[in-house]
């Protein structure tokens, strides 16, 4: 029965369909629903998906890229079967699964799709092509690769080429030849010449300088590290590679070469490399992994173009209609099916549905609850998460029917119950715990993220872990990383100064805590009767700058800081006695000279003890007075010690001071202590930084603006503990501080800024019973050698060096010393001879550590026999073997050790096996480690901390690495290893040596990681009815996220959610956060996500087509414009649109049913944040970047904003430097505690990394500062005087603008001034367009500037939104009208509030970034107005005296009455603001860059821009409003009121005296720009037919009539207004 009833009501629906479809067939015919398909490319040339795919490999794991060549060459070397591109696409994952597990296969299936490892291969074309000319080539080869360097099968790569930015073009093959190899001395293009080099290939070594290697590169896992390098530049696939690739792998194992593979397919050789070797090559690069949007757009003022549509070539066929997608209740796909005889009936019935139920306004009562609705919809679908993306990417189609559902109240109470803990709207997204930054996630991070899961749970699985164990493990946050250790200093060996608690001068203050909480004016100190900050430098007092330092505290004191000041002093020369004996005084005191700064120590204690603290400070600053009177700029010598005791004691002494000073200079009083104190700061590692300040403990510079932002760094943290009441009145602060967090030594090398720690992984070399870990033994405190041990300390020594025996010998004293938690191993990294006594004293380790390490005395032994060896072997330099095994064989007997098995082992021990075990150990330190052979390092738990010959590295210091990787990485992990439950682990194997090794593996992989330490508390949100839980507890990936299903972020994380869940199996938690109480439509949009698929490779040939995006069935009458959601880095702009992208109405198709685009990622950007350790960011710091080649292809500055700057580039490998001038006068680039003059950058992902560059002062520079403000005239500047803050550069760069030269830039052009008749100083002017008819306006506007100067002209152009048209037909235009000009752009940085809208995007760029936008050679800029007409010579206004002000524009007229009411500026906010000042309009301004620059206008102006623009009330005529509400900071030269005449606000009586007539929108009338211009301009018809003629001669199109002028009828005031209506008011 129940089945009767369903077919019945089956047919029903079908009758109710054709009836519904008679009504609407008509209308259906005459216009039938439109798409739109967009497609984005890179700029290179194709690259081959095979070796992208060795590429993908290599990240999972080095080997397995040399692991996918072999099988590749096993199995497909010679084939010649004819394969389409999708066979050869399946062939390759197939191949590359078979390395990989699990679900990483998915991963790495779609890695390949998505094409994201196509820029490494290109940054291999820019090496290959630095190989080939780096030498010269013979006569054959020279003549083929020197005309052009160009394939035919790469159409339009010479126009890359002509791209400087484009560093990576693909050469082409030298004679024919597809595969070289470069030895830095020779290329051999043939493996019989490579066969003759490898029988001597040691014989260049000293001559020719080896290539460089990078971390990126395939160094054979078998290599000998120390071995002559060989680079083989070729492809998989070529049978050139082949020979070679057997030939290299036979010398590396046999120790010949250092073998490397930098895969390359030059042009030429794609027909050489097999059918799959090509595939991706013939094609351009689609890429995948963004967003598009359509936006529907508010044409109240009609600011389209009237201009003819021109039909336009058809890119490709359009992809076909998903039919399964639900449209109003109906699945057309099961319609279909069951009635095919109407298919055409009901495709126009589905066709009529789509087109009627666009939406973009529904009543308030039907928005209420609209996204309450929305949530019911998608929990209660069997898809929620397509059924999420549906309804947020079809927005505007659905919305009509989602208002209509009936709600769910339980929905909507657990929404607003959980609103109370999370604001309405707001988003989170965490992966395995960890927070994602939503604003930042895009496709590449994700999978990333995804892909270092999953790699780490396939490993800890391989070490038999439990799953449940491994979910922990991933989901578990570490403490969050910082440099805040502070040092505890406490003893008695601090001398104070002060004591604000107890001093009597402190008495008036109060002594009330809770002042700290108090607001005060900026800079102002609270006086608190408390000692909260404690000031200790440590200094030696024999030093300038501990001098200084004691004259800076004794004035800071004296003006009652609210600081406990004081000291704690050394001797340099004692902390040198100290560590040439190991950390303790020699025995006899004879052998200790006293230095002056010893003496100065004892007389401070003399004097201290006798007359007071204070007296002992005045004795210290008398000591420098003394000096710095004598003239002297040196360290103080004797006799200004002996006179500042003297003049101190003057006064006060009973006994004559010299008699007290001779006697103390005698009998040696205070020795001791001035030891003891010397003793106490070398223990804490102090005196590496000479001078130093602890601020509560942690480590500062000593200077005073150091210690005012350590005092203001650390009031946040004390306000905090004073608030939650962890600090009181009975409170000591520092006991509190450094109990809790307190270390008891310091090293920058292991905590502080300088410590710039590097993580590997040691899982690999755990895995496998031949893994060179599994085989180490290990060395324990006595009596700890059956414990878990936590902490891993492997000691990589070279016992042939002084450096290396210390290090080991340091280790042997650590665990004599006594560790609970650690075990130290080692790894000799050094060269040995079988018959040298460094391989005697190896081998006595080895067998001390394999068969001894259990007895009692084997540390003394090791102890005593590196002191023995370091002493007669290293220093002595003695070469008497059978000494050294007679003292083993004496110190083995005298430890308890037998020495006669210790003798036999010794004797017995294999050769082969140990020389075995050091290769293994050499390709482990320099493969995973990164440690070349004979380097001293210490890699605790895969921290590496190398130890160079410049630093002691003593017990101590393996004390405070074990003590801060242990509470910072490894405690949380042993937690949870310790408690597991092992299974189908053997018994017998879970010793402590396998749970110890189980540790290092875990706390080094998950060290690894790149993501955040914050979380969220997501549990607290109830999920019972408006969330959606999907996946089983046992997935190894879990995502938790709150969404906003109806906002920007909702659409693009619907789509990336569906896609992992494709790829991971993820579990997920999805709570619902929608806007409650809607007023508007949160989404005005069609948003669709692209993803590549297998189906993109070619089933009939070798063709790549590539993902695009396809809007079905958009609505015809709707003007909708186009923006792309690219990840951060990219810069995209169209380069294929026959149609207006900013003003797409789709009725105008005609006969096309598919609006195509094509768009191209034009350069990746560059990011990063300058720093200066304890200053402000080097605001104005001029930076340029290039190749080795071409050291300046693109300049930036730095912004006081972050220290942030940005720079486009290509993949490649780049090099930044400072720019000559100030920039490089003053600075140098600091890396740590290393300082350079430049930095090297690898570009070879499609994700950008920001770069935190560092700099310091050079010395003697310290005080000076970098902007150097100019005369407030700038009429010295005409008279050609550039000697300021950038006059290098711009003499430098001079050739760049208006000089002889060619701009760098791409998109420009420069023509000679002479032969086009145009004479004197270049004008540059500016404009940004967007939308066919503003580039209508533009090129209107550039004939008007032409037409009225005689002087050359340069145009600017913000290149973000010009339609490929513009950019075909400008090159043209200013070849044929004599002017220059340049595409500029700026990528929006990802810190600075975003804009949302398009217009008010375009509005942003006319003011926010103009000190970074232009080349740092660019002095003075004109911005005019797209749709502005100029009538005067732009030179005068050019040349214009600005008076020192940075900007220039023209104030608002006010002599048309009938525009009162809209002079928002005359009344009450604006009115009060200006304080007299006018209001300008933004349609015309001049900037003087120098200026601009120098007084940091831009900076102040992103300032003001960030603090305003979050409110949405604010800036609402964003362009112009910011620099007038500014202008008290930024100021403003008020331009002459005719430079700018507009007919909205200027009365008809001043027309006449106009230079330039704007055209503004007019908030009354509303008229069209078009109508509005041809009346009020005379010469604009002219103007304009002339512009399109050219045009359509260019284009090779007939040019469209021009319209008749046609006034517009008067309509009334309409209140409302949107953003268009805000456009140059």
């Amino acid at each position: 029965m129940e089945t009767r009833v369903g077919s019945g009501f089956r047919v029903m629906i079908l009758i109710v369909v054709c009836a519904m479809v008679c009504g609407c067939l008509v209308d259906a015919e005459i216009q039938r629903p439109k798409n739109v398909q967009v497609a984005l490319r890179a700029k290179w040339p194709g690259t081959s998906v095979l070796l992208e795919a060795g590429e993908l490999l290599s990240k999972e794991w080095k080997d397995h890229f040399w692991e996918f060549v072999e099988v590749w060459l096993n199995n497909e070397s010679g084939n010649t079967d004819p394969y389409t591109a999708k066979d050869c696409l399946q062939k390759i994952y197939n191949y590359g699964k078979t390395l990989v597990t699990g679900q990483l296969t998915s991963v790495f299936e779609l890695s390949l799709t998505l094409r994201s490892a196509s820029p490494r291969l290109v940054l291999y074309q820019q090496l290959a092509e630095e190989s080939l000319s780096s030498f010269p080539l013979s006569d054959d080869m020279h003549t083929n690769f020197n005309d052009g360097g160009v394939s035919d099968a790469n159409e339009g790569e010479e126009a890359k080429k002509a791209d400087s930015l484009l560093v990576g073009v693909n050469p082409r093959s030298p004679g024919g030849k597809c595969c070289w190899v470069d030895t830095g001395a020779a290329l051999f293009f043939d493996v019989s010449e490579l066969q003759l080099w490898l029988r001597n290939p040691h014989k260049d070594g000293d001559v020719f300088q080896q290539p460089e290697l990078f971390e990126f590169d395939h160094v054979y896992f078998d290599s000998s590290p120390g071995s002559p390098i060989a680079i083989l530049y070729g492809a998989l696939g070529t049978e050139c590679f082949k020979e070679f690739h057997r030939t290299l792998v036979e010398a590396s194992k046999e120790g010949k070469v250092k073998y490397v593979v930098r895969p390359v397919l030059p042009s030429g050789c794609e027909s050489k490399s097999g059918y799959c070797g090509a595939v991706g090559t013939r094609d351009p690069v689609n890429l995948g992994g963004y967003g598009v949007e359509l936006a529907l757009k508010n044409m109240e003022y009609k600011a389209m173009d009237d201009s003819e549509i021109k039909k336009g070539v058809t890119l490709e066929d359009p992809h076909t209609e998903d039919l399964s997608q639900e449209v109003r209740g109906f699945i057309f796909s099961k319609i279909l099916e069951r009635k095919p005889e109407l298919t055409s009936e009901i495709m126009a019935f589905r066709d009529s549905l789509l087109s009627s139920t666009v939406s973009d306004t529904l009543n308030v009562w039907e928005l209420k609850d609209l996204g309450h609705q929305t949530v019911q919809k998608i929990v209660h679908a069997s898809d929620p998460l397509h059924s999420m993306q549906e309804i947020n990417q079809n927005f505007p189609s659905v919305v009509s029917y989602l208002s209509r559902m009936k709600l769910d109240d339980s929905i909507k109470d657990e929404i607003l119950a959980n609103q109370r803990m999370i604001p309405p709207g707001k988003s989170l997204m965490a992966l395995n715990g960890a927070l994602i930054d939503i604003e930042d996630i895009d496709l590449f991070l994700l999978i990333d993220m995804v892909h270092q899961e999953l790699s780490l749970a396939d490993q800890y699985a391989k070490l038999k872990v439990p799953s449940s164990t491994i979910r922990k493990l991933l989901s578990t946050l570490p403490p969050p990383e910082s440099n805040s250790f502070r040092v505890d200093f406490r003893s008695d060996h601090v001398q104070y100064i002060n004591n604000l608690e107890v001093d009597a001068r402190y008495k008036q203050w109060r002594s009330n805590l809770n002042e700290l909480l108090m607001p005060v004016f900026p800079g102002q100190l609270r006086y608190i009767r408390k000692n909260l900050f404690h000031a200790v430098y440590v200094l030696d007092p024999a030093t300038i700058c501990g001098l200084e330092t004691v004259d800076n505290i004794v004035t800071l004191f004296e003006n009652s800081l609210p600081i406990r000041f004081g000291v704690i002093l050394y001797s340099t020369k004692m902390i040198e006695t100290l560590q040439a004996n190991g950390g303790e005084f020699p025995h006899l005191e004879s052998e200790i000279n006293e230095d002056l700064s010893s003496l100065t120590i004892r007389l401070f204690f003399h004097i201290k003890e006798s007359h007071g603290m204070l007296k002992a400070f005045e004795f210290l600053s008398n000591v420098n007075k003394l000096r710095m009177d004598s003239g002297e700029e040196d360290a103080p010598a004797l006799h200004h010690v002996e006179g500042a005791f003297v003049e101190t004691l003057l006064q006060k002494a009973k006994t004559p001071p010299q008699d007290t000073l001779l006697k103390l200079e005698k009998d040696q009083s205070f020795r001791e202590s001035s030891q003891a104190s010397s003793l106490f700061v070398f223990k804490l590692g102090l005196a590496k930084l000479e001078c130093s300040l602890l601020m509560n403990g942690l480590v500062h510079n000593y200077d005073e603006e150091a210690l005012m932002n350590a005092m203001n760094d650390e009031l946040p943290r004390i306000q905090e503990h004073v608030y939650y009441g962890q600090i009181n009145s009975r409170t000591d602060v520092l006991d509190k501080f450094l109990s809790e967090s307190g270390i008891q030594r310091y090293n920058p090398q292991i905590v502080g800024d300088k410590a710039k720690s590097k993580f590997v992984s040691l899982t690999a070399s755990i895995v496998g019973d031949e893994s060179l870990l599994n085989n180490v033994e290990y060395f324990h405190s006595t009596g700890t050698i059956d414990d878990l041990k936590p902490v891993t300390h492997l000691l990589a020594v070279d016992v042939t060096s002084r450096k290396g025996v210390k290090l080991l010998h340091e280790g042997i004293r650590y665990l004599m010393v006594g560790s609970a938690n650690a075990r130290v191993g080692l790894l000799f990294n050094s060269d040995f001879d079988a018959d040298s006594y460094s391989f005697i004293f190896m081998k006595a380790f080895e067998i001390a550590a394999s068969s001894y390490s259990h007895k009692k005395q084997v540390l003394n032994f090791l102890d005593q026999l590196c002191t023995f060896y370091g002493n007669e072997y290293i220093l002595e330099s003695s070469q008497n073997s059978q000494a050294l095994l007679d003292k083993i064989s004496q110190l083995a007997d005298a430890n308890g050790i037998q020495s006669k098995g210790f003798m036999s082992a010794l004797s017995e021990f294999s050769v082969a096996k140990f020389t075995s075990h050091m290769k293994k150990v050499g390709q482990f330190l320099y493969g995973q480690v990164g440690i070349e052979k004979g380097t001293n390092a210490v890699v605790t738990n895969g921290r590496v901390v190398p130890v160079p010959d410049s630093v002691t590295f003593l017990s101590q210091d393996l004390h405070l690495l074990e003590s801060v990787e242990f509470k910072q990485r490894i405690k949380h992990v042993a937690d949870i290893i310790e408690e597991v439950t092992w299974e189908n682990v053997d018994p017998d194997t879970l010793m402590s040596k396998f749970m110890s090794d189980i540790l290092m593996s875990v706390t080094s992989s998950l060290s690894t990681r790149d993501r955040s330490s914050e979380s969220a508390r997501f549990e607290m949100l109830s999920a019972e009815h408006s969330a959606v839980v999907l996946g089983s507890e046992n997935s190894t990936i879990h995502i938790d996220a709150v969404l906003d299903p109806l906002s920007s972020s909702g659409q693009k994380l619907s789509s990336l959610l569906r896609i992992l869940s494709k790829c991971s199996q993820p579990s997920m938690r999805l709570v619902f956060n929608p806007m409650s109480s809607l007023v508007d439509l949160p989404l005005k949009n069609y948003y669709r996500f692209v993803t590549p698929t297998m189906d993109d490779f070619s089933n009939t040939d070798l063709t790549v087509h590539g993902p695009k995006a396809f809007f079905a069935n958009m609505p015809l009458s709707k003007t909708l414009t186009m923006n792309l959601d690219v990840p951060e880095s990219w810069l995209v702009e169209p380069v294929i649109a026959v149609h207006d992208l900013d003003n797409i109405l789709l009725e105008n198709l005609g006969d096309t049913r598919t609006l195509q685009a094509v768009f191209e990622l034009e350069a990746l950007i560059l990011t990063g944040h300058c720093s200066e350790k304890d200053h402000e960011p080097p605001r104005g710091l001029q930076m340029i970047l290039g190749t080795k080649r071409n050291p300046h292809l693109v300049d930036t500055l730095v912004m006081a904003n972050l220290g942030y700057w940005q720079m486009k580039v290509s993949p490649g490998v780049w090099y930044l430097q400072l720019a000559p001038g100030r920039s490089s006068d003053l600075y140098v680039l600091q890396d740590g505690p290393e300082k350079h003059s430049m930095k090297r950058i690898t570009i070879d992902y499609l994700r950008g990394k920001p770069v935190h560059l560092g700099v310091a002062k050079k010395k003697g520079k310290e005080h000076e500062k970098l902007l150097i403000p100019s005369d407030d005239d700038d009429s010295s500047r005409k008279q050609g005087d550039k000697e300021g803050w950038n006059s290098n550069i711009l003499k430098w760069a001079s050739s760049l603008i208006g000089g002889n030269g060619h701009t760098k830039n791409s998109g420009s052009t420069k023509l000679d001034n002479v032969s086009n008749g145009r004479k004197g100083k270049t004008i540059n002017i500016f404009s940004i367009a967007s939308g066919h008819l503003y580039e209508r306006f533009l090129k209107i506007m550039i004939l008007s500037v032409l037409k009225n100067t005689q002087r050359p002209v340069k145009f600017w152009f913000i290149k973000n939104y010009l339609s490929p048209q513009f950019k075909d037909v400008i090159p043209h235009m200013a070849q044929e009208y004599g002017f220059e000009y340049e595409l500029v752009t700026y990528k929006w940085p990802s810190w600075l509030h975003k804009q949302k809208e398009k217009q008010r995007i375009i509005w942003a760029y006319k003011i926010l970034f103009l000190d970074v936008i232009f080349p740092l050679s660019l002095e003075k800029v004109i911005f005019v107005d797209a749709d502005q007409i100029v009538r005067a010579d732009m030179g005068e206004l050019y040349d214009m005296n600005l008076k020192g002000r940075p900007l220039a524009y023209t104030p608002f007229c006010d002599n048309n009455r009938d525009m009162d009411g809209f002079r928002f500026w005359k009344q009450g906010f604006w009115k009060e603001h200006l304080r007299g000042r006018p209001y300008h309009i933004s349609a015309l301004y001049v900037v003087d860059l120098i200026k601009f620059r120098e007084t940091a206008a831009g900076d102040n102006l992103r300032v003001f821009y960030e603090t305003l623009s979050k409110d949405p009330n604010s800036l609402s005529n964003l362009d112009q409003d910011l620099p007038n509400y500014a202008q008290h900071t930024v100021p403003i030269f008020s331009l002459p009121q005719e430079w700018l005449w507009c007919e909205s606000w200027c009365g008809n009586s001043t027309k006449a005296r106009a230079k330039t007539i704007d055209l503004c929108n007019n908030p009354m009338t509303k008229e069209p720009k078009l109508q509005g211009a041809r009346r009020i301009v005379a010469e604009w018809p002219d103007l304009d037919q002339e512009a399109r003629h050219f045009t359509s001669k260019i284009l090779g199109e007939d040019a469209s009539p021009v319209e008749k002028v046609v006034s517009p009828p008067v309509q009334p005031q309409v209140v409302e207004e949107d953003l268009e209506t805000k456009d140059e008011l």
